[in-house]
């Protein structure tokens, strides 16, 4: 009996002796890292993927492209904007008072010419003032009532041509003197302290009308 407890005493020490030191083992920090080499290469990662300083060009020259593209658009702008295609003078002015009415019937007269390299096709015509009340513009009458408005008011007929209508053409180069009547609602005293005086052709397919003032 007392031989069997000595034997087991043994056997317990062995099996504490074997066993790890768990409290040990909780406690132990993480193993050392290895220090670095310094002969390893360094990498910088803004070199790698490259900086705007380093990679754009310097301002100025940035600045100088930049005037250059608008010089460029600038002269492109000038030479291709929209031209009037003719020219001309506004020879004549005739108004007389609409008696009652508080308007002006003007009977204009003009010379028109074509400076472009294509025939003349007059859609509308207008005549424009600047009064002391603002800027007027009035269509013209048409060219079968002129004769009505001769006999109502002869002093219009002074200085008068032929009627420049719509759909009259002017061949390349060539010149015609015309004339309109239109009817502006001011009196005749304020038509008087008009400060300009003008005649508006618009040809077909023209975005600017062929302006004559006097």
């Amino acid at each position: 009996m007392f031989g069997f407890l000595k034997t087991k005493r043994i056997v317990r020490k062995r099996i504490v002796a074997a066993a790890p030191n768990q409290t040990g083992a909780a406690t132990s920090g993480p193993a050392a890292t290895e220090p670095a080499d310094p002969n390893a290469p360094t990498i910088h990662i803004g070199e790698e993927f490259g900086t705007a300083k380093k990679n754009l060009p310097p301002a100025k020259i940035v600045l100088i492209a930049v005037g250059a593209v608008l010089v460029v658009v600038l002269i492109a702008s000038f030479i291709k904007r929209a031209k009037p295609q003719g020219a001309g003078s506004l020879d004549n002015v005739v108004a007389v008072d609409i008696t009652g009415q508080g308007s002006t019937m003007v009977a204009l007269t003009f010379t028109l010419h074509n400076t472009s390299d294509k025939i003349l096709y007059v859609h509308n015509v207008q005549a424009k003032i600047t009064a002391p009340t603002g800027e007027l513009t009035s269509d013209a009458v048409s060219a079968i009532d002129f004769d009505r408005y001769f006999q109502a008011f002869p002093t219009l007929k002074n200085g008068i041509q032929p009627a420049l209508s719509p759909e009259a053409k002017i061949q390349p180069g060539e010149s015609l003197k015309g004339s309109i009547i239109v009817a502006f609602p001011v009196t005749l005293d304020v038509f008087y302290k008009r400060t300009s005086t003008s005649v508006l052709v618009w040809p077909y397919d023209q975005s600017l009308p062929i302006t004559l003032t006097k």
